[in-house]
């Protein structure tokens, strides 16, 4: 039976089927936050079953064989501006959707499911061996993917993987933007991680409660605008935002000893769901209303959590309510707190990074799954590389360490290949975004002091989360900054932060 109902437009029809794929895609993304927020260990395996059947339906209600005239036809019709959009982005959406037989979806959310739970014990155990097997069948799959992708796009295996997350963006143009950070970052490392030998830093004493850290951080959220009418907090291995607008889920992880990384986590993940909160309603279920790509998400919870939330005028505001919910010390002084926050101490691990070596390990990783996805490296090869990088880019020894060193990120596991550039890409979108702010807001850092951040919301609202993916990326961000990525911008606030006298 037809989904075009009789003398609809070609146009309305592909609405119809892309607004069923959303209130099915609303169920998988409900099932996948249940997933790692819930989920008995044994319920895996079904889970994972029924998430890949579900990912099949998806793809066929979206490669159906009519699609391609259905497409064309739709270019033939009468669309305003912002229905053009959204037939390009159904465009781009399909182009990808139809490298890939159902086959293929299937086996790799199936592998992808059954590599990172085990991977979740594995890690812990510091078990590479024990992950190999499982990882191995994800990286063949996953090549398989980019090979299939690279093909119908036209472009390299890995970038094809990475147009997944960032569309548009390519390695040559990456590695532009990344060789330009490898020429500076060490030395900034260096001197900033000098600069602070001298300070005397106050840690703050715990325990902290975990109830106490929950009700702090719901307050912070509601002092950012999260909806609670519209999400929840819950609490997860891994950090993370999900759910789908209507209904955001952020995850945190709580521990006793040390507050902060809740509260900042669940600051992070609140300016991804702010950014999903403020999506355009009326457009909500069509490809247009998505968020732009990964990099522009990961800018919404970067300018959170380290542009407004460690700028020194919130901080004042935040360290009364840390008082107000854990009682009074002198380490929750403002000034504190923010030597706190920007402490330069190069780790192994990626997600406790400081914001100056963080992205080191972007790099590190960047460098590897391009050599792995594009067949110049193998699966074993990757603790030596490891190694040798976090060696050369951090002065870190990880060998043997493979709990804290290639074991230590969920991405692999899950065949998330081409998505860790676009943390750094996020870092220095936020420094633009806020530059941006700053030249459109009189007076900004005066009304952060006294607690008046609507303004900023305003500007992300109408000049990122509305426009959503009406425009690609380079268009948005001429747009809303007046030029294209300009990594200048996050390097100037690098230095301003951790280097100024």
């Amino acid at each position: 039976m037809s989904l075009i109902p009789k003398g609809a437009s070609s146009y309305q029809a592909l609405a119809d089927r892309w607004l069923k794929a959303h209130h099915l895609g609303h169920l998988q993304s409900i099932a996948s936050w249940d997933r790692a927020a819930c989920m008995p260990s044994k319920g895996n395996e079904a889970r994972a079953a029924a998430m890949a059947e579900m990912s099949v339906l998806l793809h066929e209600l979206l490669t159906p064989q009519d699609m391609a005239e259905q497409l064309a036809a739709a270019s033939g019709e009468a669309l305003d501006e912002s229905q053009q959009a959204n037939l390009r982005e159904m465009r781009r959406h399909w182009l990808s959707l139809t490298a890939l037989e159902a086959k293929a979806v299937r086996d790799l959310q199936l592998a992808g499911a059954r590599c990172e739970h085990a991977w979740r014990s594995q890690r812990p155990a510091n078990d590479w061996q024990g992950f190999l097997p499982n990882f191995r069948e994800v990286l063949r799959l996953s090549r398989e993917k980019a090979h299939a992708l690279s093909q119908k796009l036209g472009i390299a295996p890995y970038d094809a993987l990475m147009d997944q997350f960032e569309p548009g963006l390519n390695s040559a143009a990456l590695d532009v933007v990344f060789n330009d950070l490898r020429s500076w970052l060490p030395q900034l490392i260096q001197e900033a991680a000098a600069k602070q030998k001298s300070d005397k830093v106050l840690k703050p004493t715990g325990p902290f409660p975990v109830e106490k850290q929950k009700q702090l951080c719901e307050a912070v959220m509601r002092l950012l605008g999260f909806d609670f009418e519209a999400g929840r907090l819950d609490v997860s291995a891994h950090p993370f935002c999900g759910g789908v607008p209507e209904d955001v889920r952020i995850t945190t992880r709580f521990n006793e000893a040390d507050f902060m990384g809740s509260m900042f986590g669940t600051i992070h993940e609140t300016g991804h769901a702010r950014y999903e909160q403020g999506r355009p309603k009326a457009w909500l279920g069509q490809p247009a209303s998505r968020a732009r790509s990964m990099a522009i998400h990961e800018s919404q919870s970067l300018f959170f959590e380290m542009q407004l939330g460690c700028h020194p005028g919130f901080l004042r505001r935040l360290a009364g309510m840390i008082a107000e919910h854990l009682g009074q010390q002198a380490a929750f002084e403002p000034d504190n707190l923010a030597m706190l926050l920007t402490r330069v101490k190069p780790g192994k691990i990626r997600v406790d990074a400081d914001e100056v070596s963080y992205p080191a390990h972007i790099l590190l990783r960047y460098d590897i799954e391009k050599q792995l996805i594009e067949g110049q490296i193998q699966a074993d090869d990757i603790p030596a590389l490891w190694d040798e990088a976090m060696m050369s880019l951090l002065g870190i020894d990880t060998q043997g360490d493979f709990q804290n060193g290639p074991l230590q990120d969920i991405h692999w596991p899950m065949g998330m290949f081409g998505y860790f550039p676009c943390y750094t890409l996020g870092a220095m979108y936020a420094a633009q975004w806020f530059e941006s702010v700053r030249q459109s807001v009189p007076d900004l850092d005066l009304l952060i002091a006294q607690g008046k951040i609507e303004p900023i919301f305003n500007w992300l609202g109408e000049h990122i989360w509305q426009q959503a993916s009406f425009w690609p990326t380079d268009d948005l961000t001429v747009q809303a900054s007046g030029q294209a990525l300009n990594p200048e911008f996050f390097q100037n606030h690098l230095r301003r932060r951790y280097l100024a006298a």
